[in-house]
């Protein structure tokens, strides 16, 4: 009898069993995330976190552990140099899995699992931070940045006005020197229609 044995054998012997979780492991592994039905990926979390944890601690027992379940020298290598430090600071948990619907052929569940560290929707690395505004979709400001803005604003304008006092004074010289120009001209003009003007008193 098999009474309170709660274990899936997914229909499979225990070698053919064990076969295919490590080379789903190292599947897992290799891509990050694979597609398998709810079972074999209840099976497979199971299976691959404690091999996971071990990666933590990055000692020749260690990967001695995990190429036992693994049976692949580069699979191991890539978890203890590049999976274990996104894992680092994750008290377990390592793996997601999301469901898909099912499989046409035989209705099966399917699902999606994957390294939970590895999915850049998911986790906050890369995504913008965002500010948060007041209901009238102004930012408040602190007080040292609203002085620093007036203080900004007032030498602007100091600026600003001084560049207007110089182009008026430009503007005035200018029409103060087209003036005596004006008046230098009209000068000999005038005393020449003088002089023309008293010869003919003379001759009279």
């Amino acid at each position: 009898m098999r009474h309170g044995k709660k274990f899936n054998h997914l229909g499979r012997q225990t070698a053919h069993r064990k076969a295919m979780l490590s080379n789903m492991a190292t599947s897992l592994l290799m891509h990050k995330r694979i597609s398998t039905t709810v079972e074999k990926a209840k099976a497979l979390r199971v299976y691959v976190e404690p091999i996971l944890t071990k990666s933590k601690t990055d000692s020749t027992h260690s990967r001695r552990e995990a190429f036992k379940h693994l049976q692949n020298k580069d699979i191991v290598t890539e978890l203890f140099r590049d999976i274990a430090p996104k894992i680092a600071n994750r008290p377990g948990g390592y793996t997601r899995i999301i469901r898909l619907g099912n499989r046409l052929g035989d209705n099966a569940e399917m699902c999606m699992i994957e390294l939970v560290d590895f999915n850049e929707l998911y986790t906050n690395e890369g995504t913008k931070k965002n500010t948060r505004r007041s209901r009238r979709g102004v930012a408040k400001k602190s007080d040292d940045t609203v002085v620093a803005e007036e203080t900004a604003t007032e030498v602007v304008a100091e600026e600003a006005t001084e560049v207007v006092a110089e182009e008026v004074e430009e503007v005035a010289t200018e029409e103060a020197t087209e003036a005596k120009a004006e008046e230098a001209t009209e000068a000999p003009e005038a005393e020449a229609s003088t002089e023309e003007g008293e010869e003919p008193t003379e001759e009279k």
